[in-house]
């Protein structure tokens, strides 16, 4: 059984930065897309970004471009996202996610697996 484990999260002030990791545990995910979602409290789950297995390609959602940086270490079967000039309105939990598709990951919604999720509050 494979399951998703993210960290990182944590408080603080906007205009900071946090860097979420994402590893699997038990067992490994092997040419696996990874990505992140977040939910805040009251709206829809939403896509924040992603990194495809075969080529590296990434997708950001439109209100985290130029601030948030998706990375991964294949060897560590881990997911970063590094999260820069965090806005209040960035608050929210945030999951991380894997499936086998590689190709338009910012439209795919139904993810085969979802981490516990890690919650990131930025206070103004």
């Amino acid at each position: 059984q494979v399951q998703l484990v993210a960290s990182g999260g944590g408080l603080v002030q906007a205009g900071g930065s946090l860097r979420l990791s994402c590893t699997d545990s038990g067992r490994t995910l092997s040419r696996y897309s990874r990505g992140w979602f977040r939910q805040a409290p009251g709206k829809e789950r939403e896509f924040v970004s992603a990194i495809g297995w075969s080529d590296d390609s990434t997708y950001y959602a439109d209100f985290v471009k130029g601030r948030f940086t998706i990375s991964s270490d294949t060897a560590k079967n881990t997911v970063y996202l590094q999260m820069n000039n965090l806005k209040p309105e960035d608050t929210a939990v945030y999951y991380c996610v894997a499936d086998q598709a590689n190709w338009y990951l910012d439209r795919l919604y139904e993810w085969e697996y979802w981490g516990q999720g890690t919650q990131v509050t930025v206070s103004s």
